[in-house]
């Protein structure tokens, strides 16, 4: 069956501009006009332009100027873009729209940097969302995403590609599936969907039973209990906590956790225009959404774009791995393989989440590079 699939095109090119004398974020955007974003219809369309605003304290994330680049060239095509992403799981700094906000302008995001304006996708406390139908779906019959997101006529993503401590890379899927679900929806890809209590941290203030629609939350005496055979997992206790009391069960396999994120991505994607942008650049081991950043493991690459998410991530493997490797990084302390990512974190298999998601039809992993000077 693979090897009848028809190879997608994925464009390329480096980070030299002094031949044009043309700046990074201009030539970007000659490469994804050379890739034929120009052909989808932006007029009138708000276009959601969808990337990571790094955590506080992370340096890894991409400049505020590529998003500028991109959002002029869809203005000017007729349409509305704006920047988004969804709040997070964990507790860091981006858990609710304010801080998550907070931590963009901190990371140097805002109108004028960014030339559109910020929407979180899930609203104010990760619970705005919309379930949407998973095509094929094996895990997942419906994705719980944004509101924001799934509002949006067209979706680009703009996309770090980097490592991963589970997933082994992120990547444009990565970066749809997981970063476009809502804060329950990040719980169902990354747990069993039942959440566990601190009782050390929890006050009792009864915010989560009050947004309970099943009754599996009780007060007993000035702590909560949750009773998990009436918990339908949704996820909407931890998003109002305010003391972080409630926390998702980690610890399903990661292989499970990469097929689920491709099936979220398959939901986001399905039935509306798409285009996909990735920058091989900074290239750390782990996810921006540390509040750190180790030495890049790799020089800077390049850029790439398709309009086949999985094509996409499939070139960016194989550019990273036909680069050598940086010396003085995380890979001095791993394996030395034939795929940096493997030896980056042994646990993990990017390739589960390309392989399902070419199941799931959401796109190729057979790509044409054609390199643009």
């Amino acid at each position: 069956m693979r090897e009848e699939q028809k190879k997608a095109k994925v464009y390329f090119t480096n980070f030299r501009s002094t031949a044009y004398g043309e700046s990074i974020p201009e030539k970007m955007v000659r490469l994804i006009r050379k890739a034929g974003i120009e052909t989808l219809d932006f007029r009138d369309k708000f276009t959601a332009i969808k990337m990571h605003f790094g955590e506080a304290g992370n340096m890894a994330y991409l400049r505020p100027q590529y998003a500028r680049a991109l959002a002029e060239l869809i203005r000017s095509l007729g349409g509305f873009p704006f920047l988004t992403d969804c709040n997070t799981l964990y507790a860091g700094s981006r858990k609710n729209a304010l801080e998550h906000l907070e931590t963009a302008e901190l990371n140097g995001f805002n109108a004028l940097s960014a030339g559109c304006r910020i929407l979180i996708g899930d609203g104010l406390k990760g619970n705005d969302e919309v379930e949407v139908p998973v095509p094929n779906g094996v895990h997942c019959r419906t994705a719980k995403i944004g509101r924001a997101v799934m509002d949006a006529d067209i979706l680009i993503s703009l996309t770090h590609f980097k490592g991963h401590e589970k997933m082994g890379i992120g990547g444009a899927v990565k970066n749809v599936g997981m970063g476009c679900g809502s804060r329950a929806g990040k719980m169902e890809m990354h747990s069993d969907g039942k959440p566990i209590l601190n009782s050390e941290r929890c006050v009792g203030c009864g915010l989560c039973r009050k947004h309970c629609a099943h009754g599996a939350l009780t007060l007993n005496g000035r702590k909560m209990e949750i009773d998990h055979a009436r918990c339908a997992g949704c996820g909407s206790c931890i998003s109002v906590c305010p003391r972080d009391a409630l926390s998702p069960r980690w610890g399903q396999s990661n292989r499970l956790l990469d097929e689920k994120t491709a099936e979220y991505a398959a939901a986001v994607l399905q039935g509306r225009p798409h285009f996909h942008i990735s920058f091989l650049c900074d290239i750390s081991p782990n996810c921006d959404c540390h509040g750190e950043n180790d030495t890049p493991i790799l020089p800077d690459i390049g850029m790439a774009a398709s309009f086949d998410p999985v094509a996409l991530d499939a070139a960016s493997v194989d550019l990273c791995n036909k680069t050598g490797r940086l010396r003085g990084t995380w890979m001095d302390e791993c394996g030395h393989g034939k795929d940096i990512f493997d030896d980056a974190h042994p646990d993990t298999r990017w390739r589960d989440t390309l392989d399902h998601a070419v199941r799931l039809g959401l796109g190729t992993d057979r790509y044409e590079l054609i390199t643009m000077e």
